[in-house]
């Protein structure tokens, strides 16, 4: 078993102008998150989010954290996009499937991930951010969450947006996730495209079948730039920039958000004539 982790130090938007594919990748794209009996994860500079992917083991606490859990100073929220599994949070055991979801509250104590059946084993991707405060743990299904149903098929971007680990359903103390799934005919996510300047994010593309791919817009909105990615791989956002995306076939991705509030909506648009 072995944790593998990165660090990712923040960009300027006025450098970011000039990385080319290469440096556009290395600082942004999370190519690697599941690998057997591995935990891969970056620590990102970005309101110090941590992204990850787990496969059956113990999560254990990085040098960065300087701490004896994982958890002693931080929430994470979990999503299983394999096989049914289970995490032990100390001497709790929750049980999650396809698509479900778990808040991890602060708090010292181990956090295992397993799965049910070795041949399927499930995959569980995480967000993590700093708190300030412990609050319960809890799991999510899509049955819980706040669904948005927008977007049409002549658009090209009918979806569905899951608000699980959100503020409505459960407190945390800074970090918001959902999962949007397109419908199929349709492969633009985001539009009109936006930014949040008190917020950071990460997506994470899944159920992109082999051979397809996604093409996730970033960057300034008078000054984007792209990133090809492939089927179980996440990408940072930062503050300044847009995220946005559109597929050569349907799919489905997990949005994570942390920073200074909670608040959805806190968003600033940008219309579709606008972007460069």
């Amino acid at each position: 078993m072995k944790t593998n982790y990165q660090l990712r130090y923040a960009s300027n938007p006025v450098d970011a102008k000039n990385y080319d594919t290469k440096r556009l990748r290395d600082d942004f794209l999370i190519e690697r998150l599941f690998a057997d009996d591995e935990v891969n994860m970056v620590y990102s500079m970005y309101d110090r989010m941590i992204v990850g992917g787990a496969m059956p083991m113990k999560l254990e606490a990085i040098p960065p954290l300087k701490a004896d859990y994982f958890t002693t100073r931080r929430e994470i929220g979990v999503f299983n996009v394999g096989g049914s599994g289970y995490i032990m949070v100390g001497n709790e055991k929750f049980m999650l499937n396809f698509k479900e979801a778990l808040y991890i509250g602060r708090g010292d104590r181990e956090v295992v991930f397993g799965s049910d059946n070795a041949e399927e084993p499930a995959k569980f991707y995480f967000n993590s951010t700093t708190a300030h405060k412990e609050y319960p743990c809890r799991v999510v299904t899509k049955k819980d969450a706040l669904v948005a149903h927008m977007g049409s098929l002549e658009t090209s971007n009918e979806r569905n947006i899951n608000k699980m680990i959100v503020s409505q359903i459960l407190p945390t103390c800074q970090l918001q996730m959902g999962m949007t799934e397109l419908m199929p005919g349709s492969v633009w996510n985001t539009m009109p495209a936006h930014v949040h300047s008190r917020r950071m994010e990460a997506y994470f593309y899944f159920e992109v079948p082999a051979g397809q791919a996604v093409c996730h817009l970033m960057g300034e909105p008078e000054e984007t730039r792209h990133i090809w990615m492939k089927n179980n791989q996440a990408v940072l956002s930062p503050e300044w920039s847009i995220h946005s995306a559109a597929g050569t076939h349907n799919y489905t991705f997990i949005w994570g958000m942390g920073g200074e509030n909670q608040d959805y909506g806190d968003q600033n648009f940008y219309d579709i004539n606008e972007l460069k």
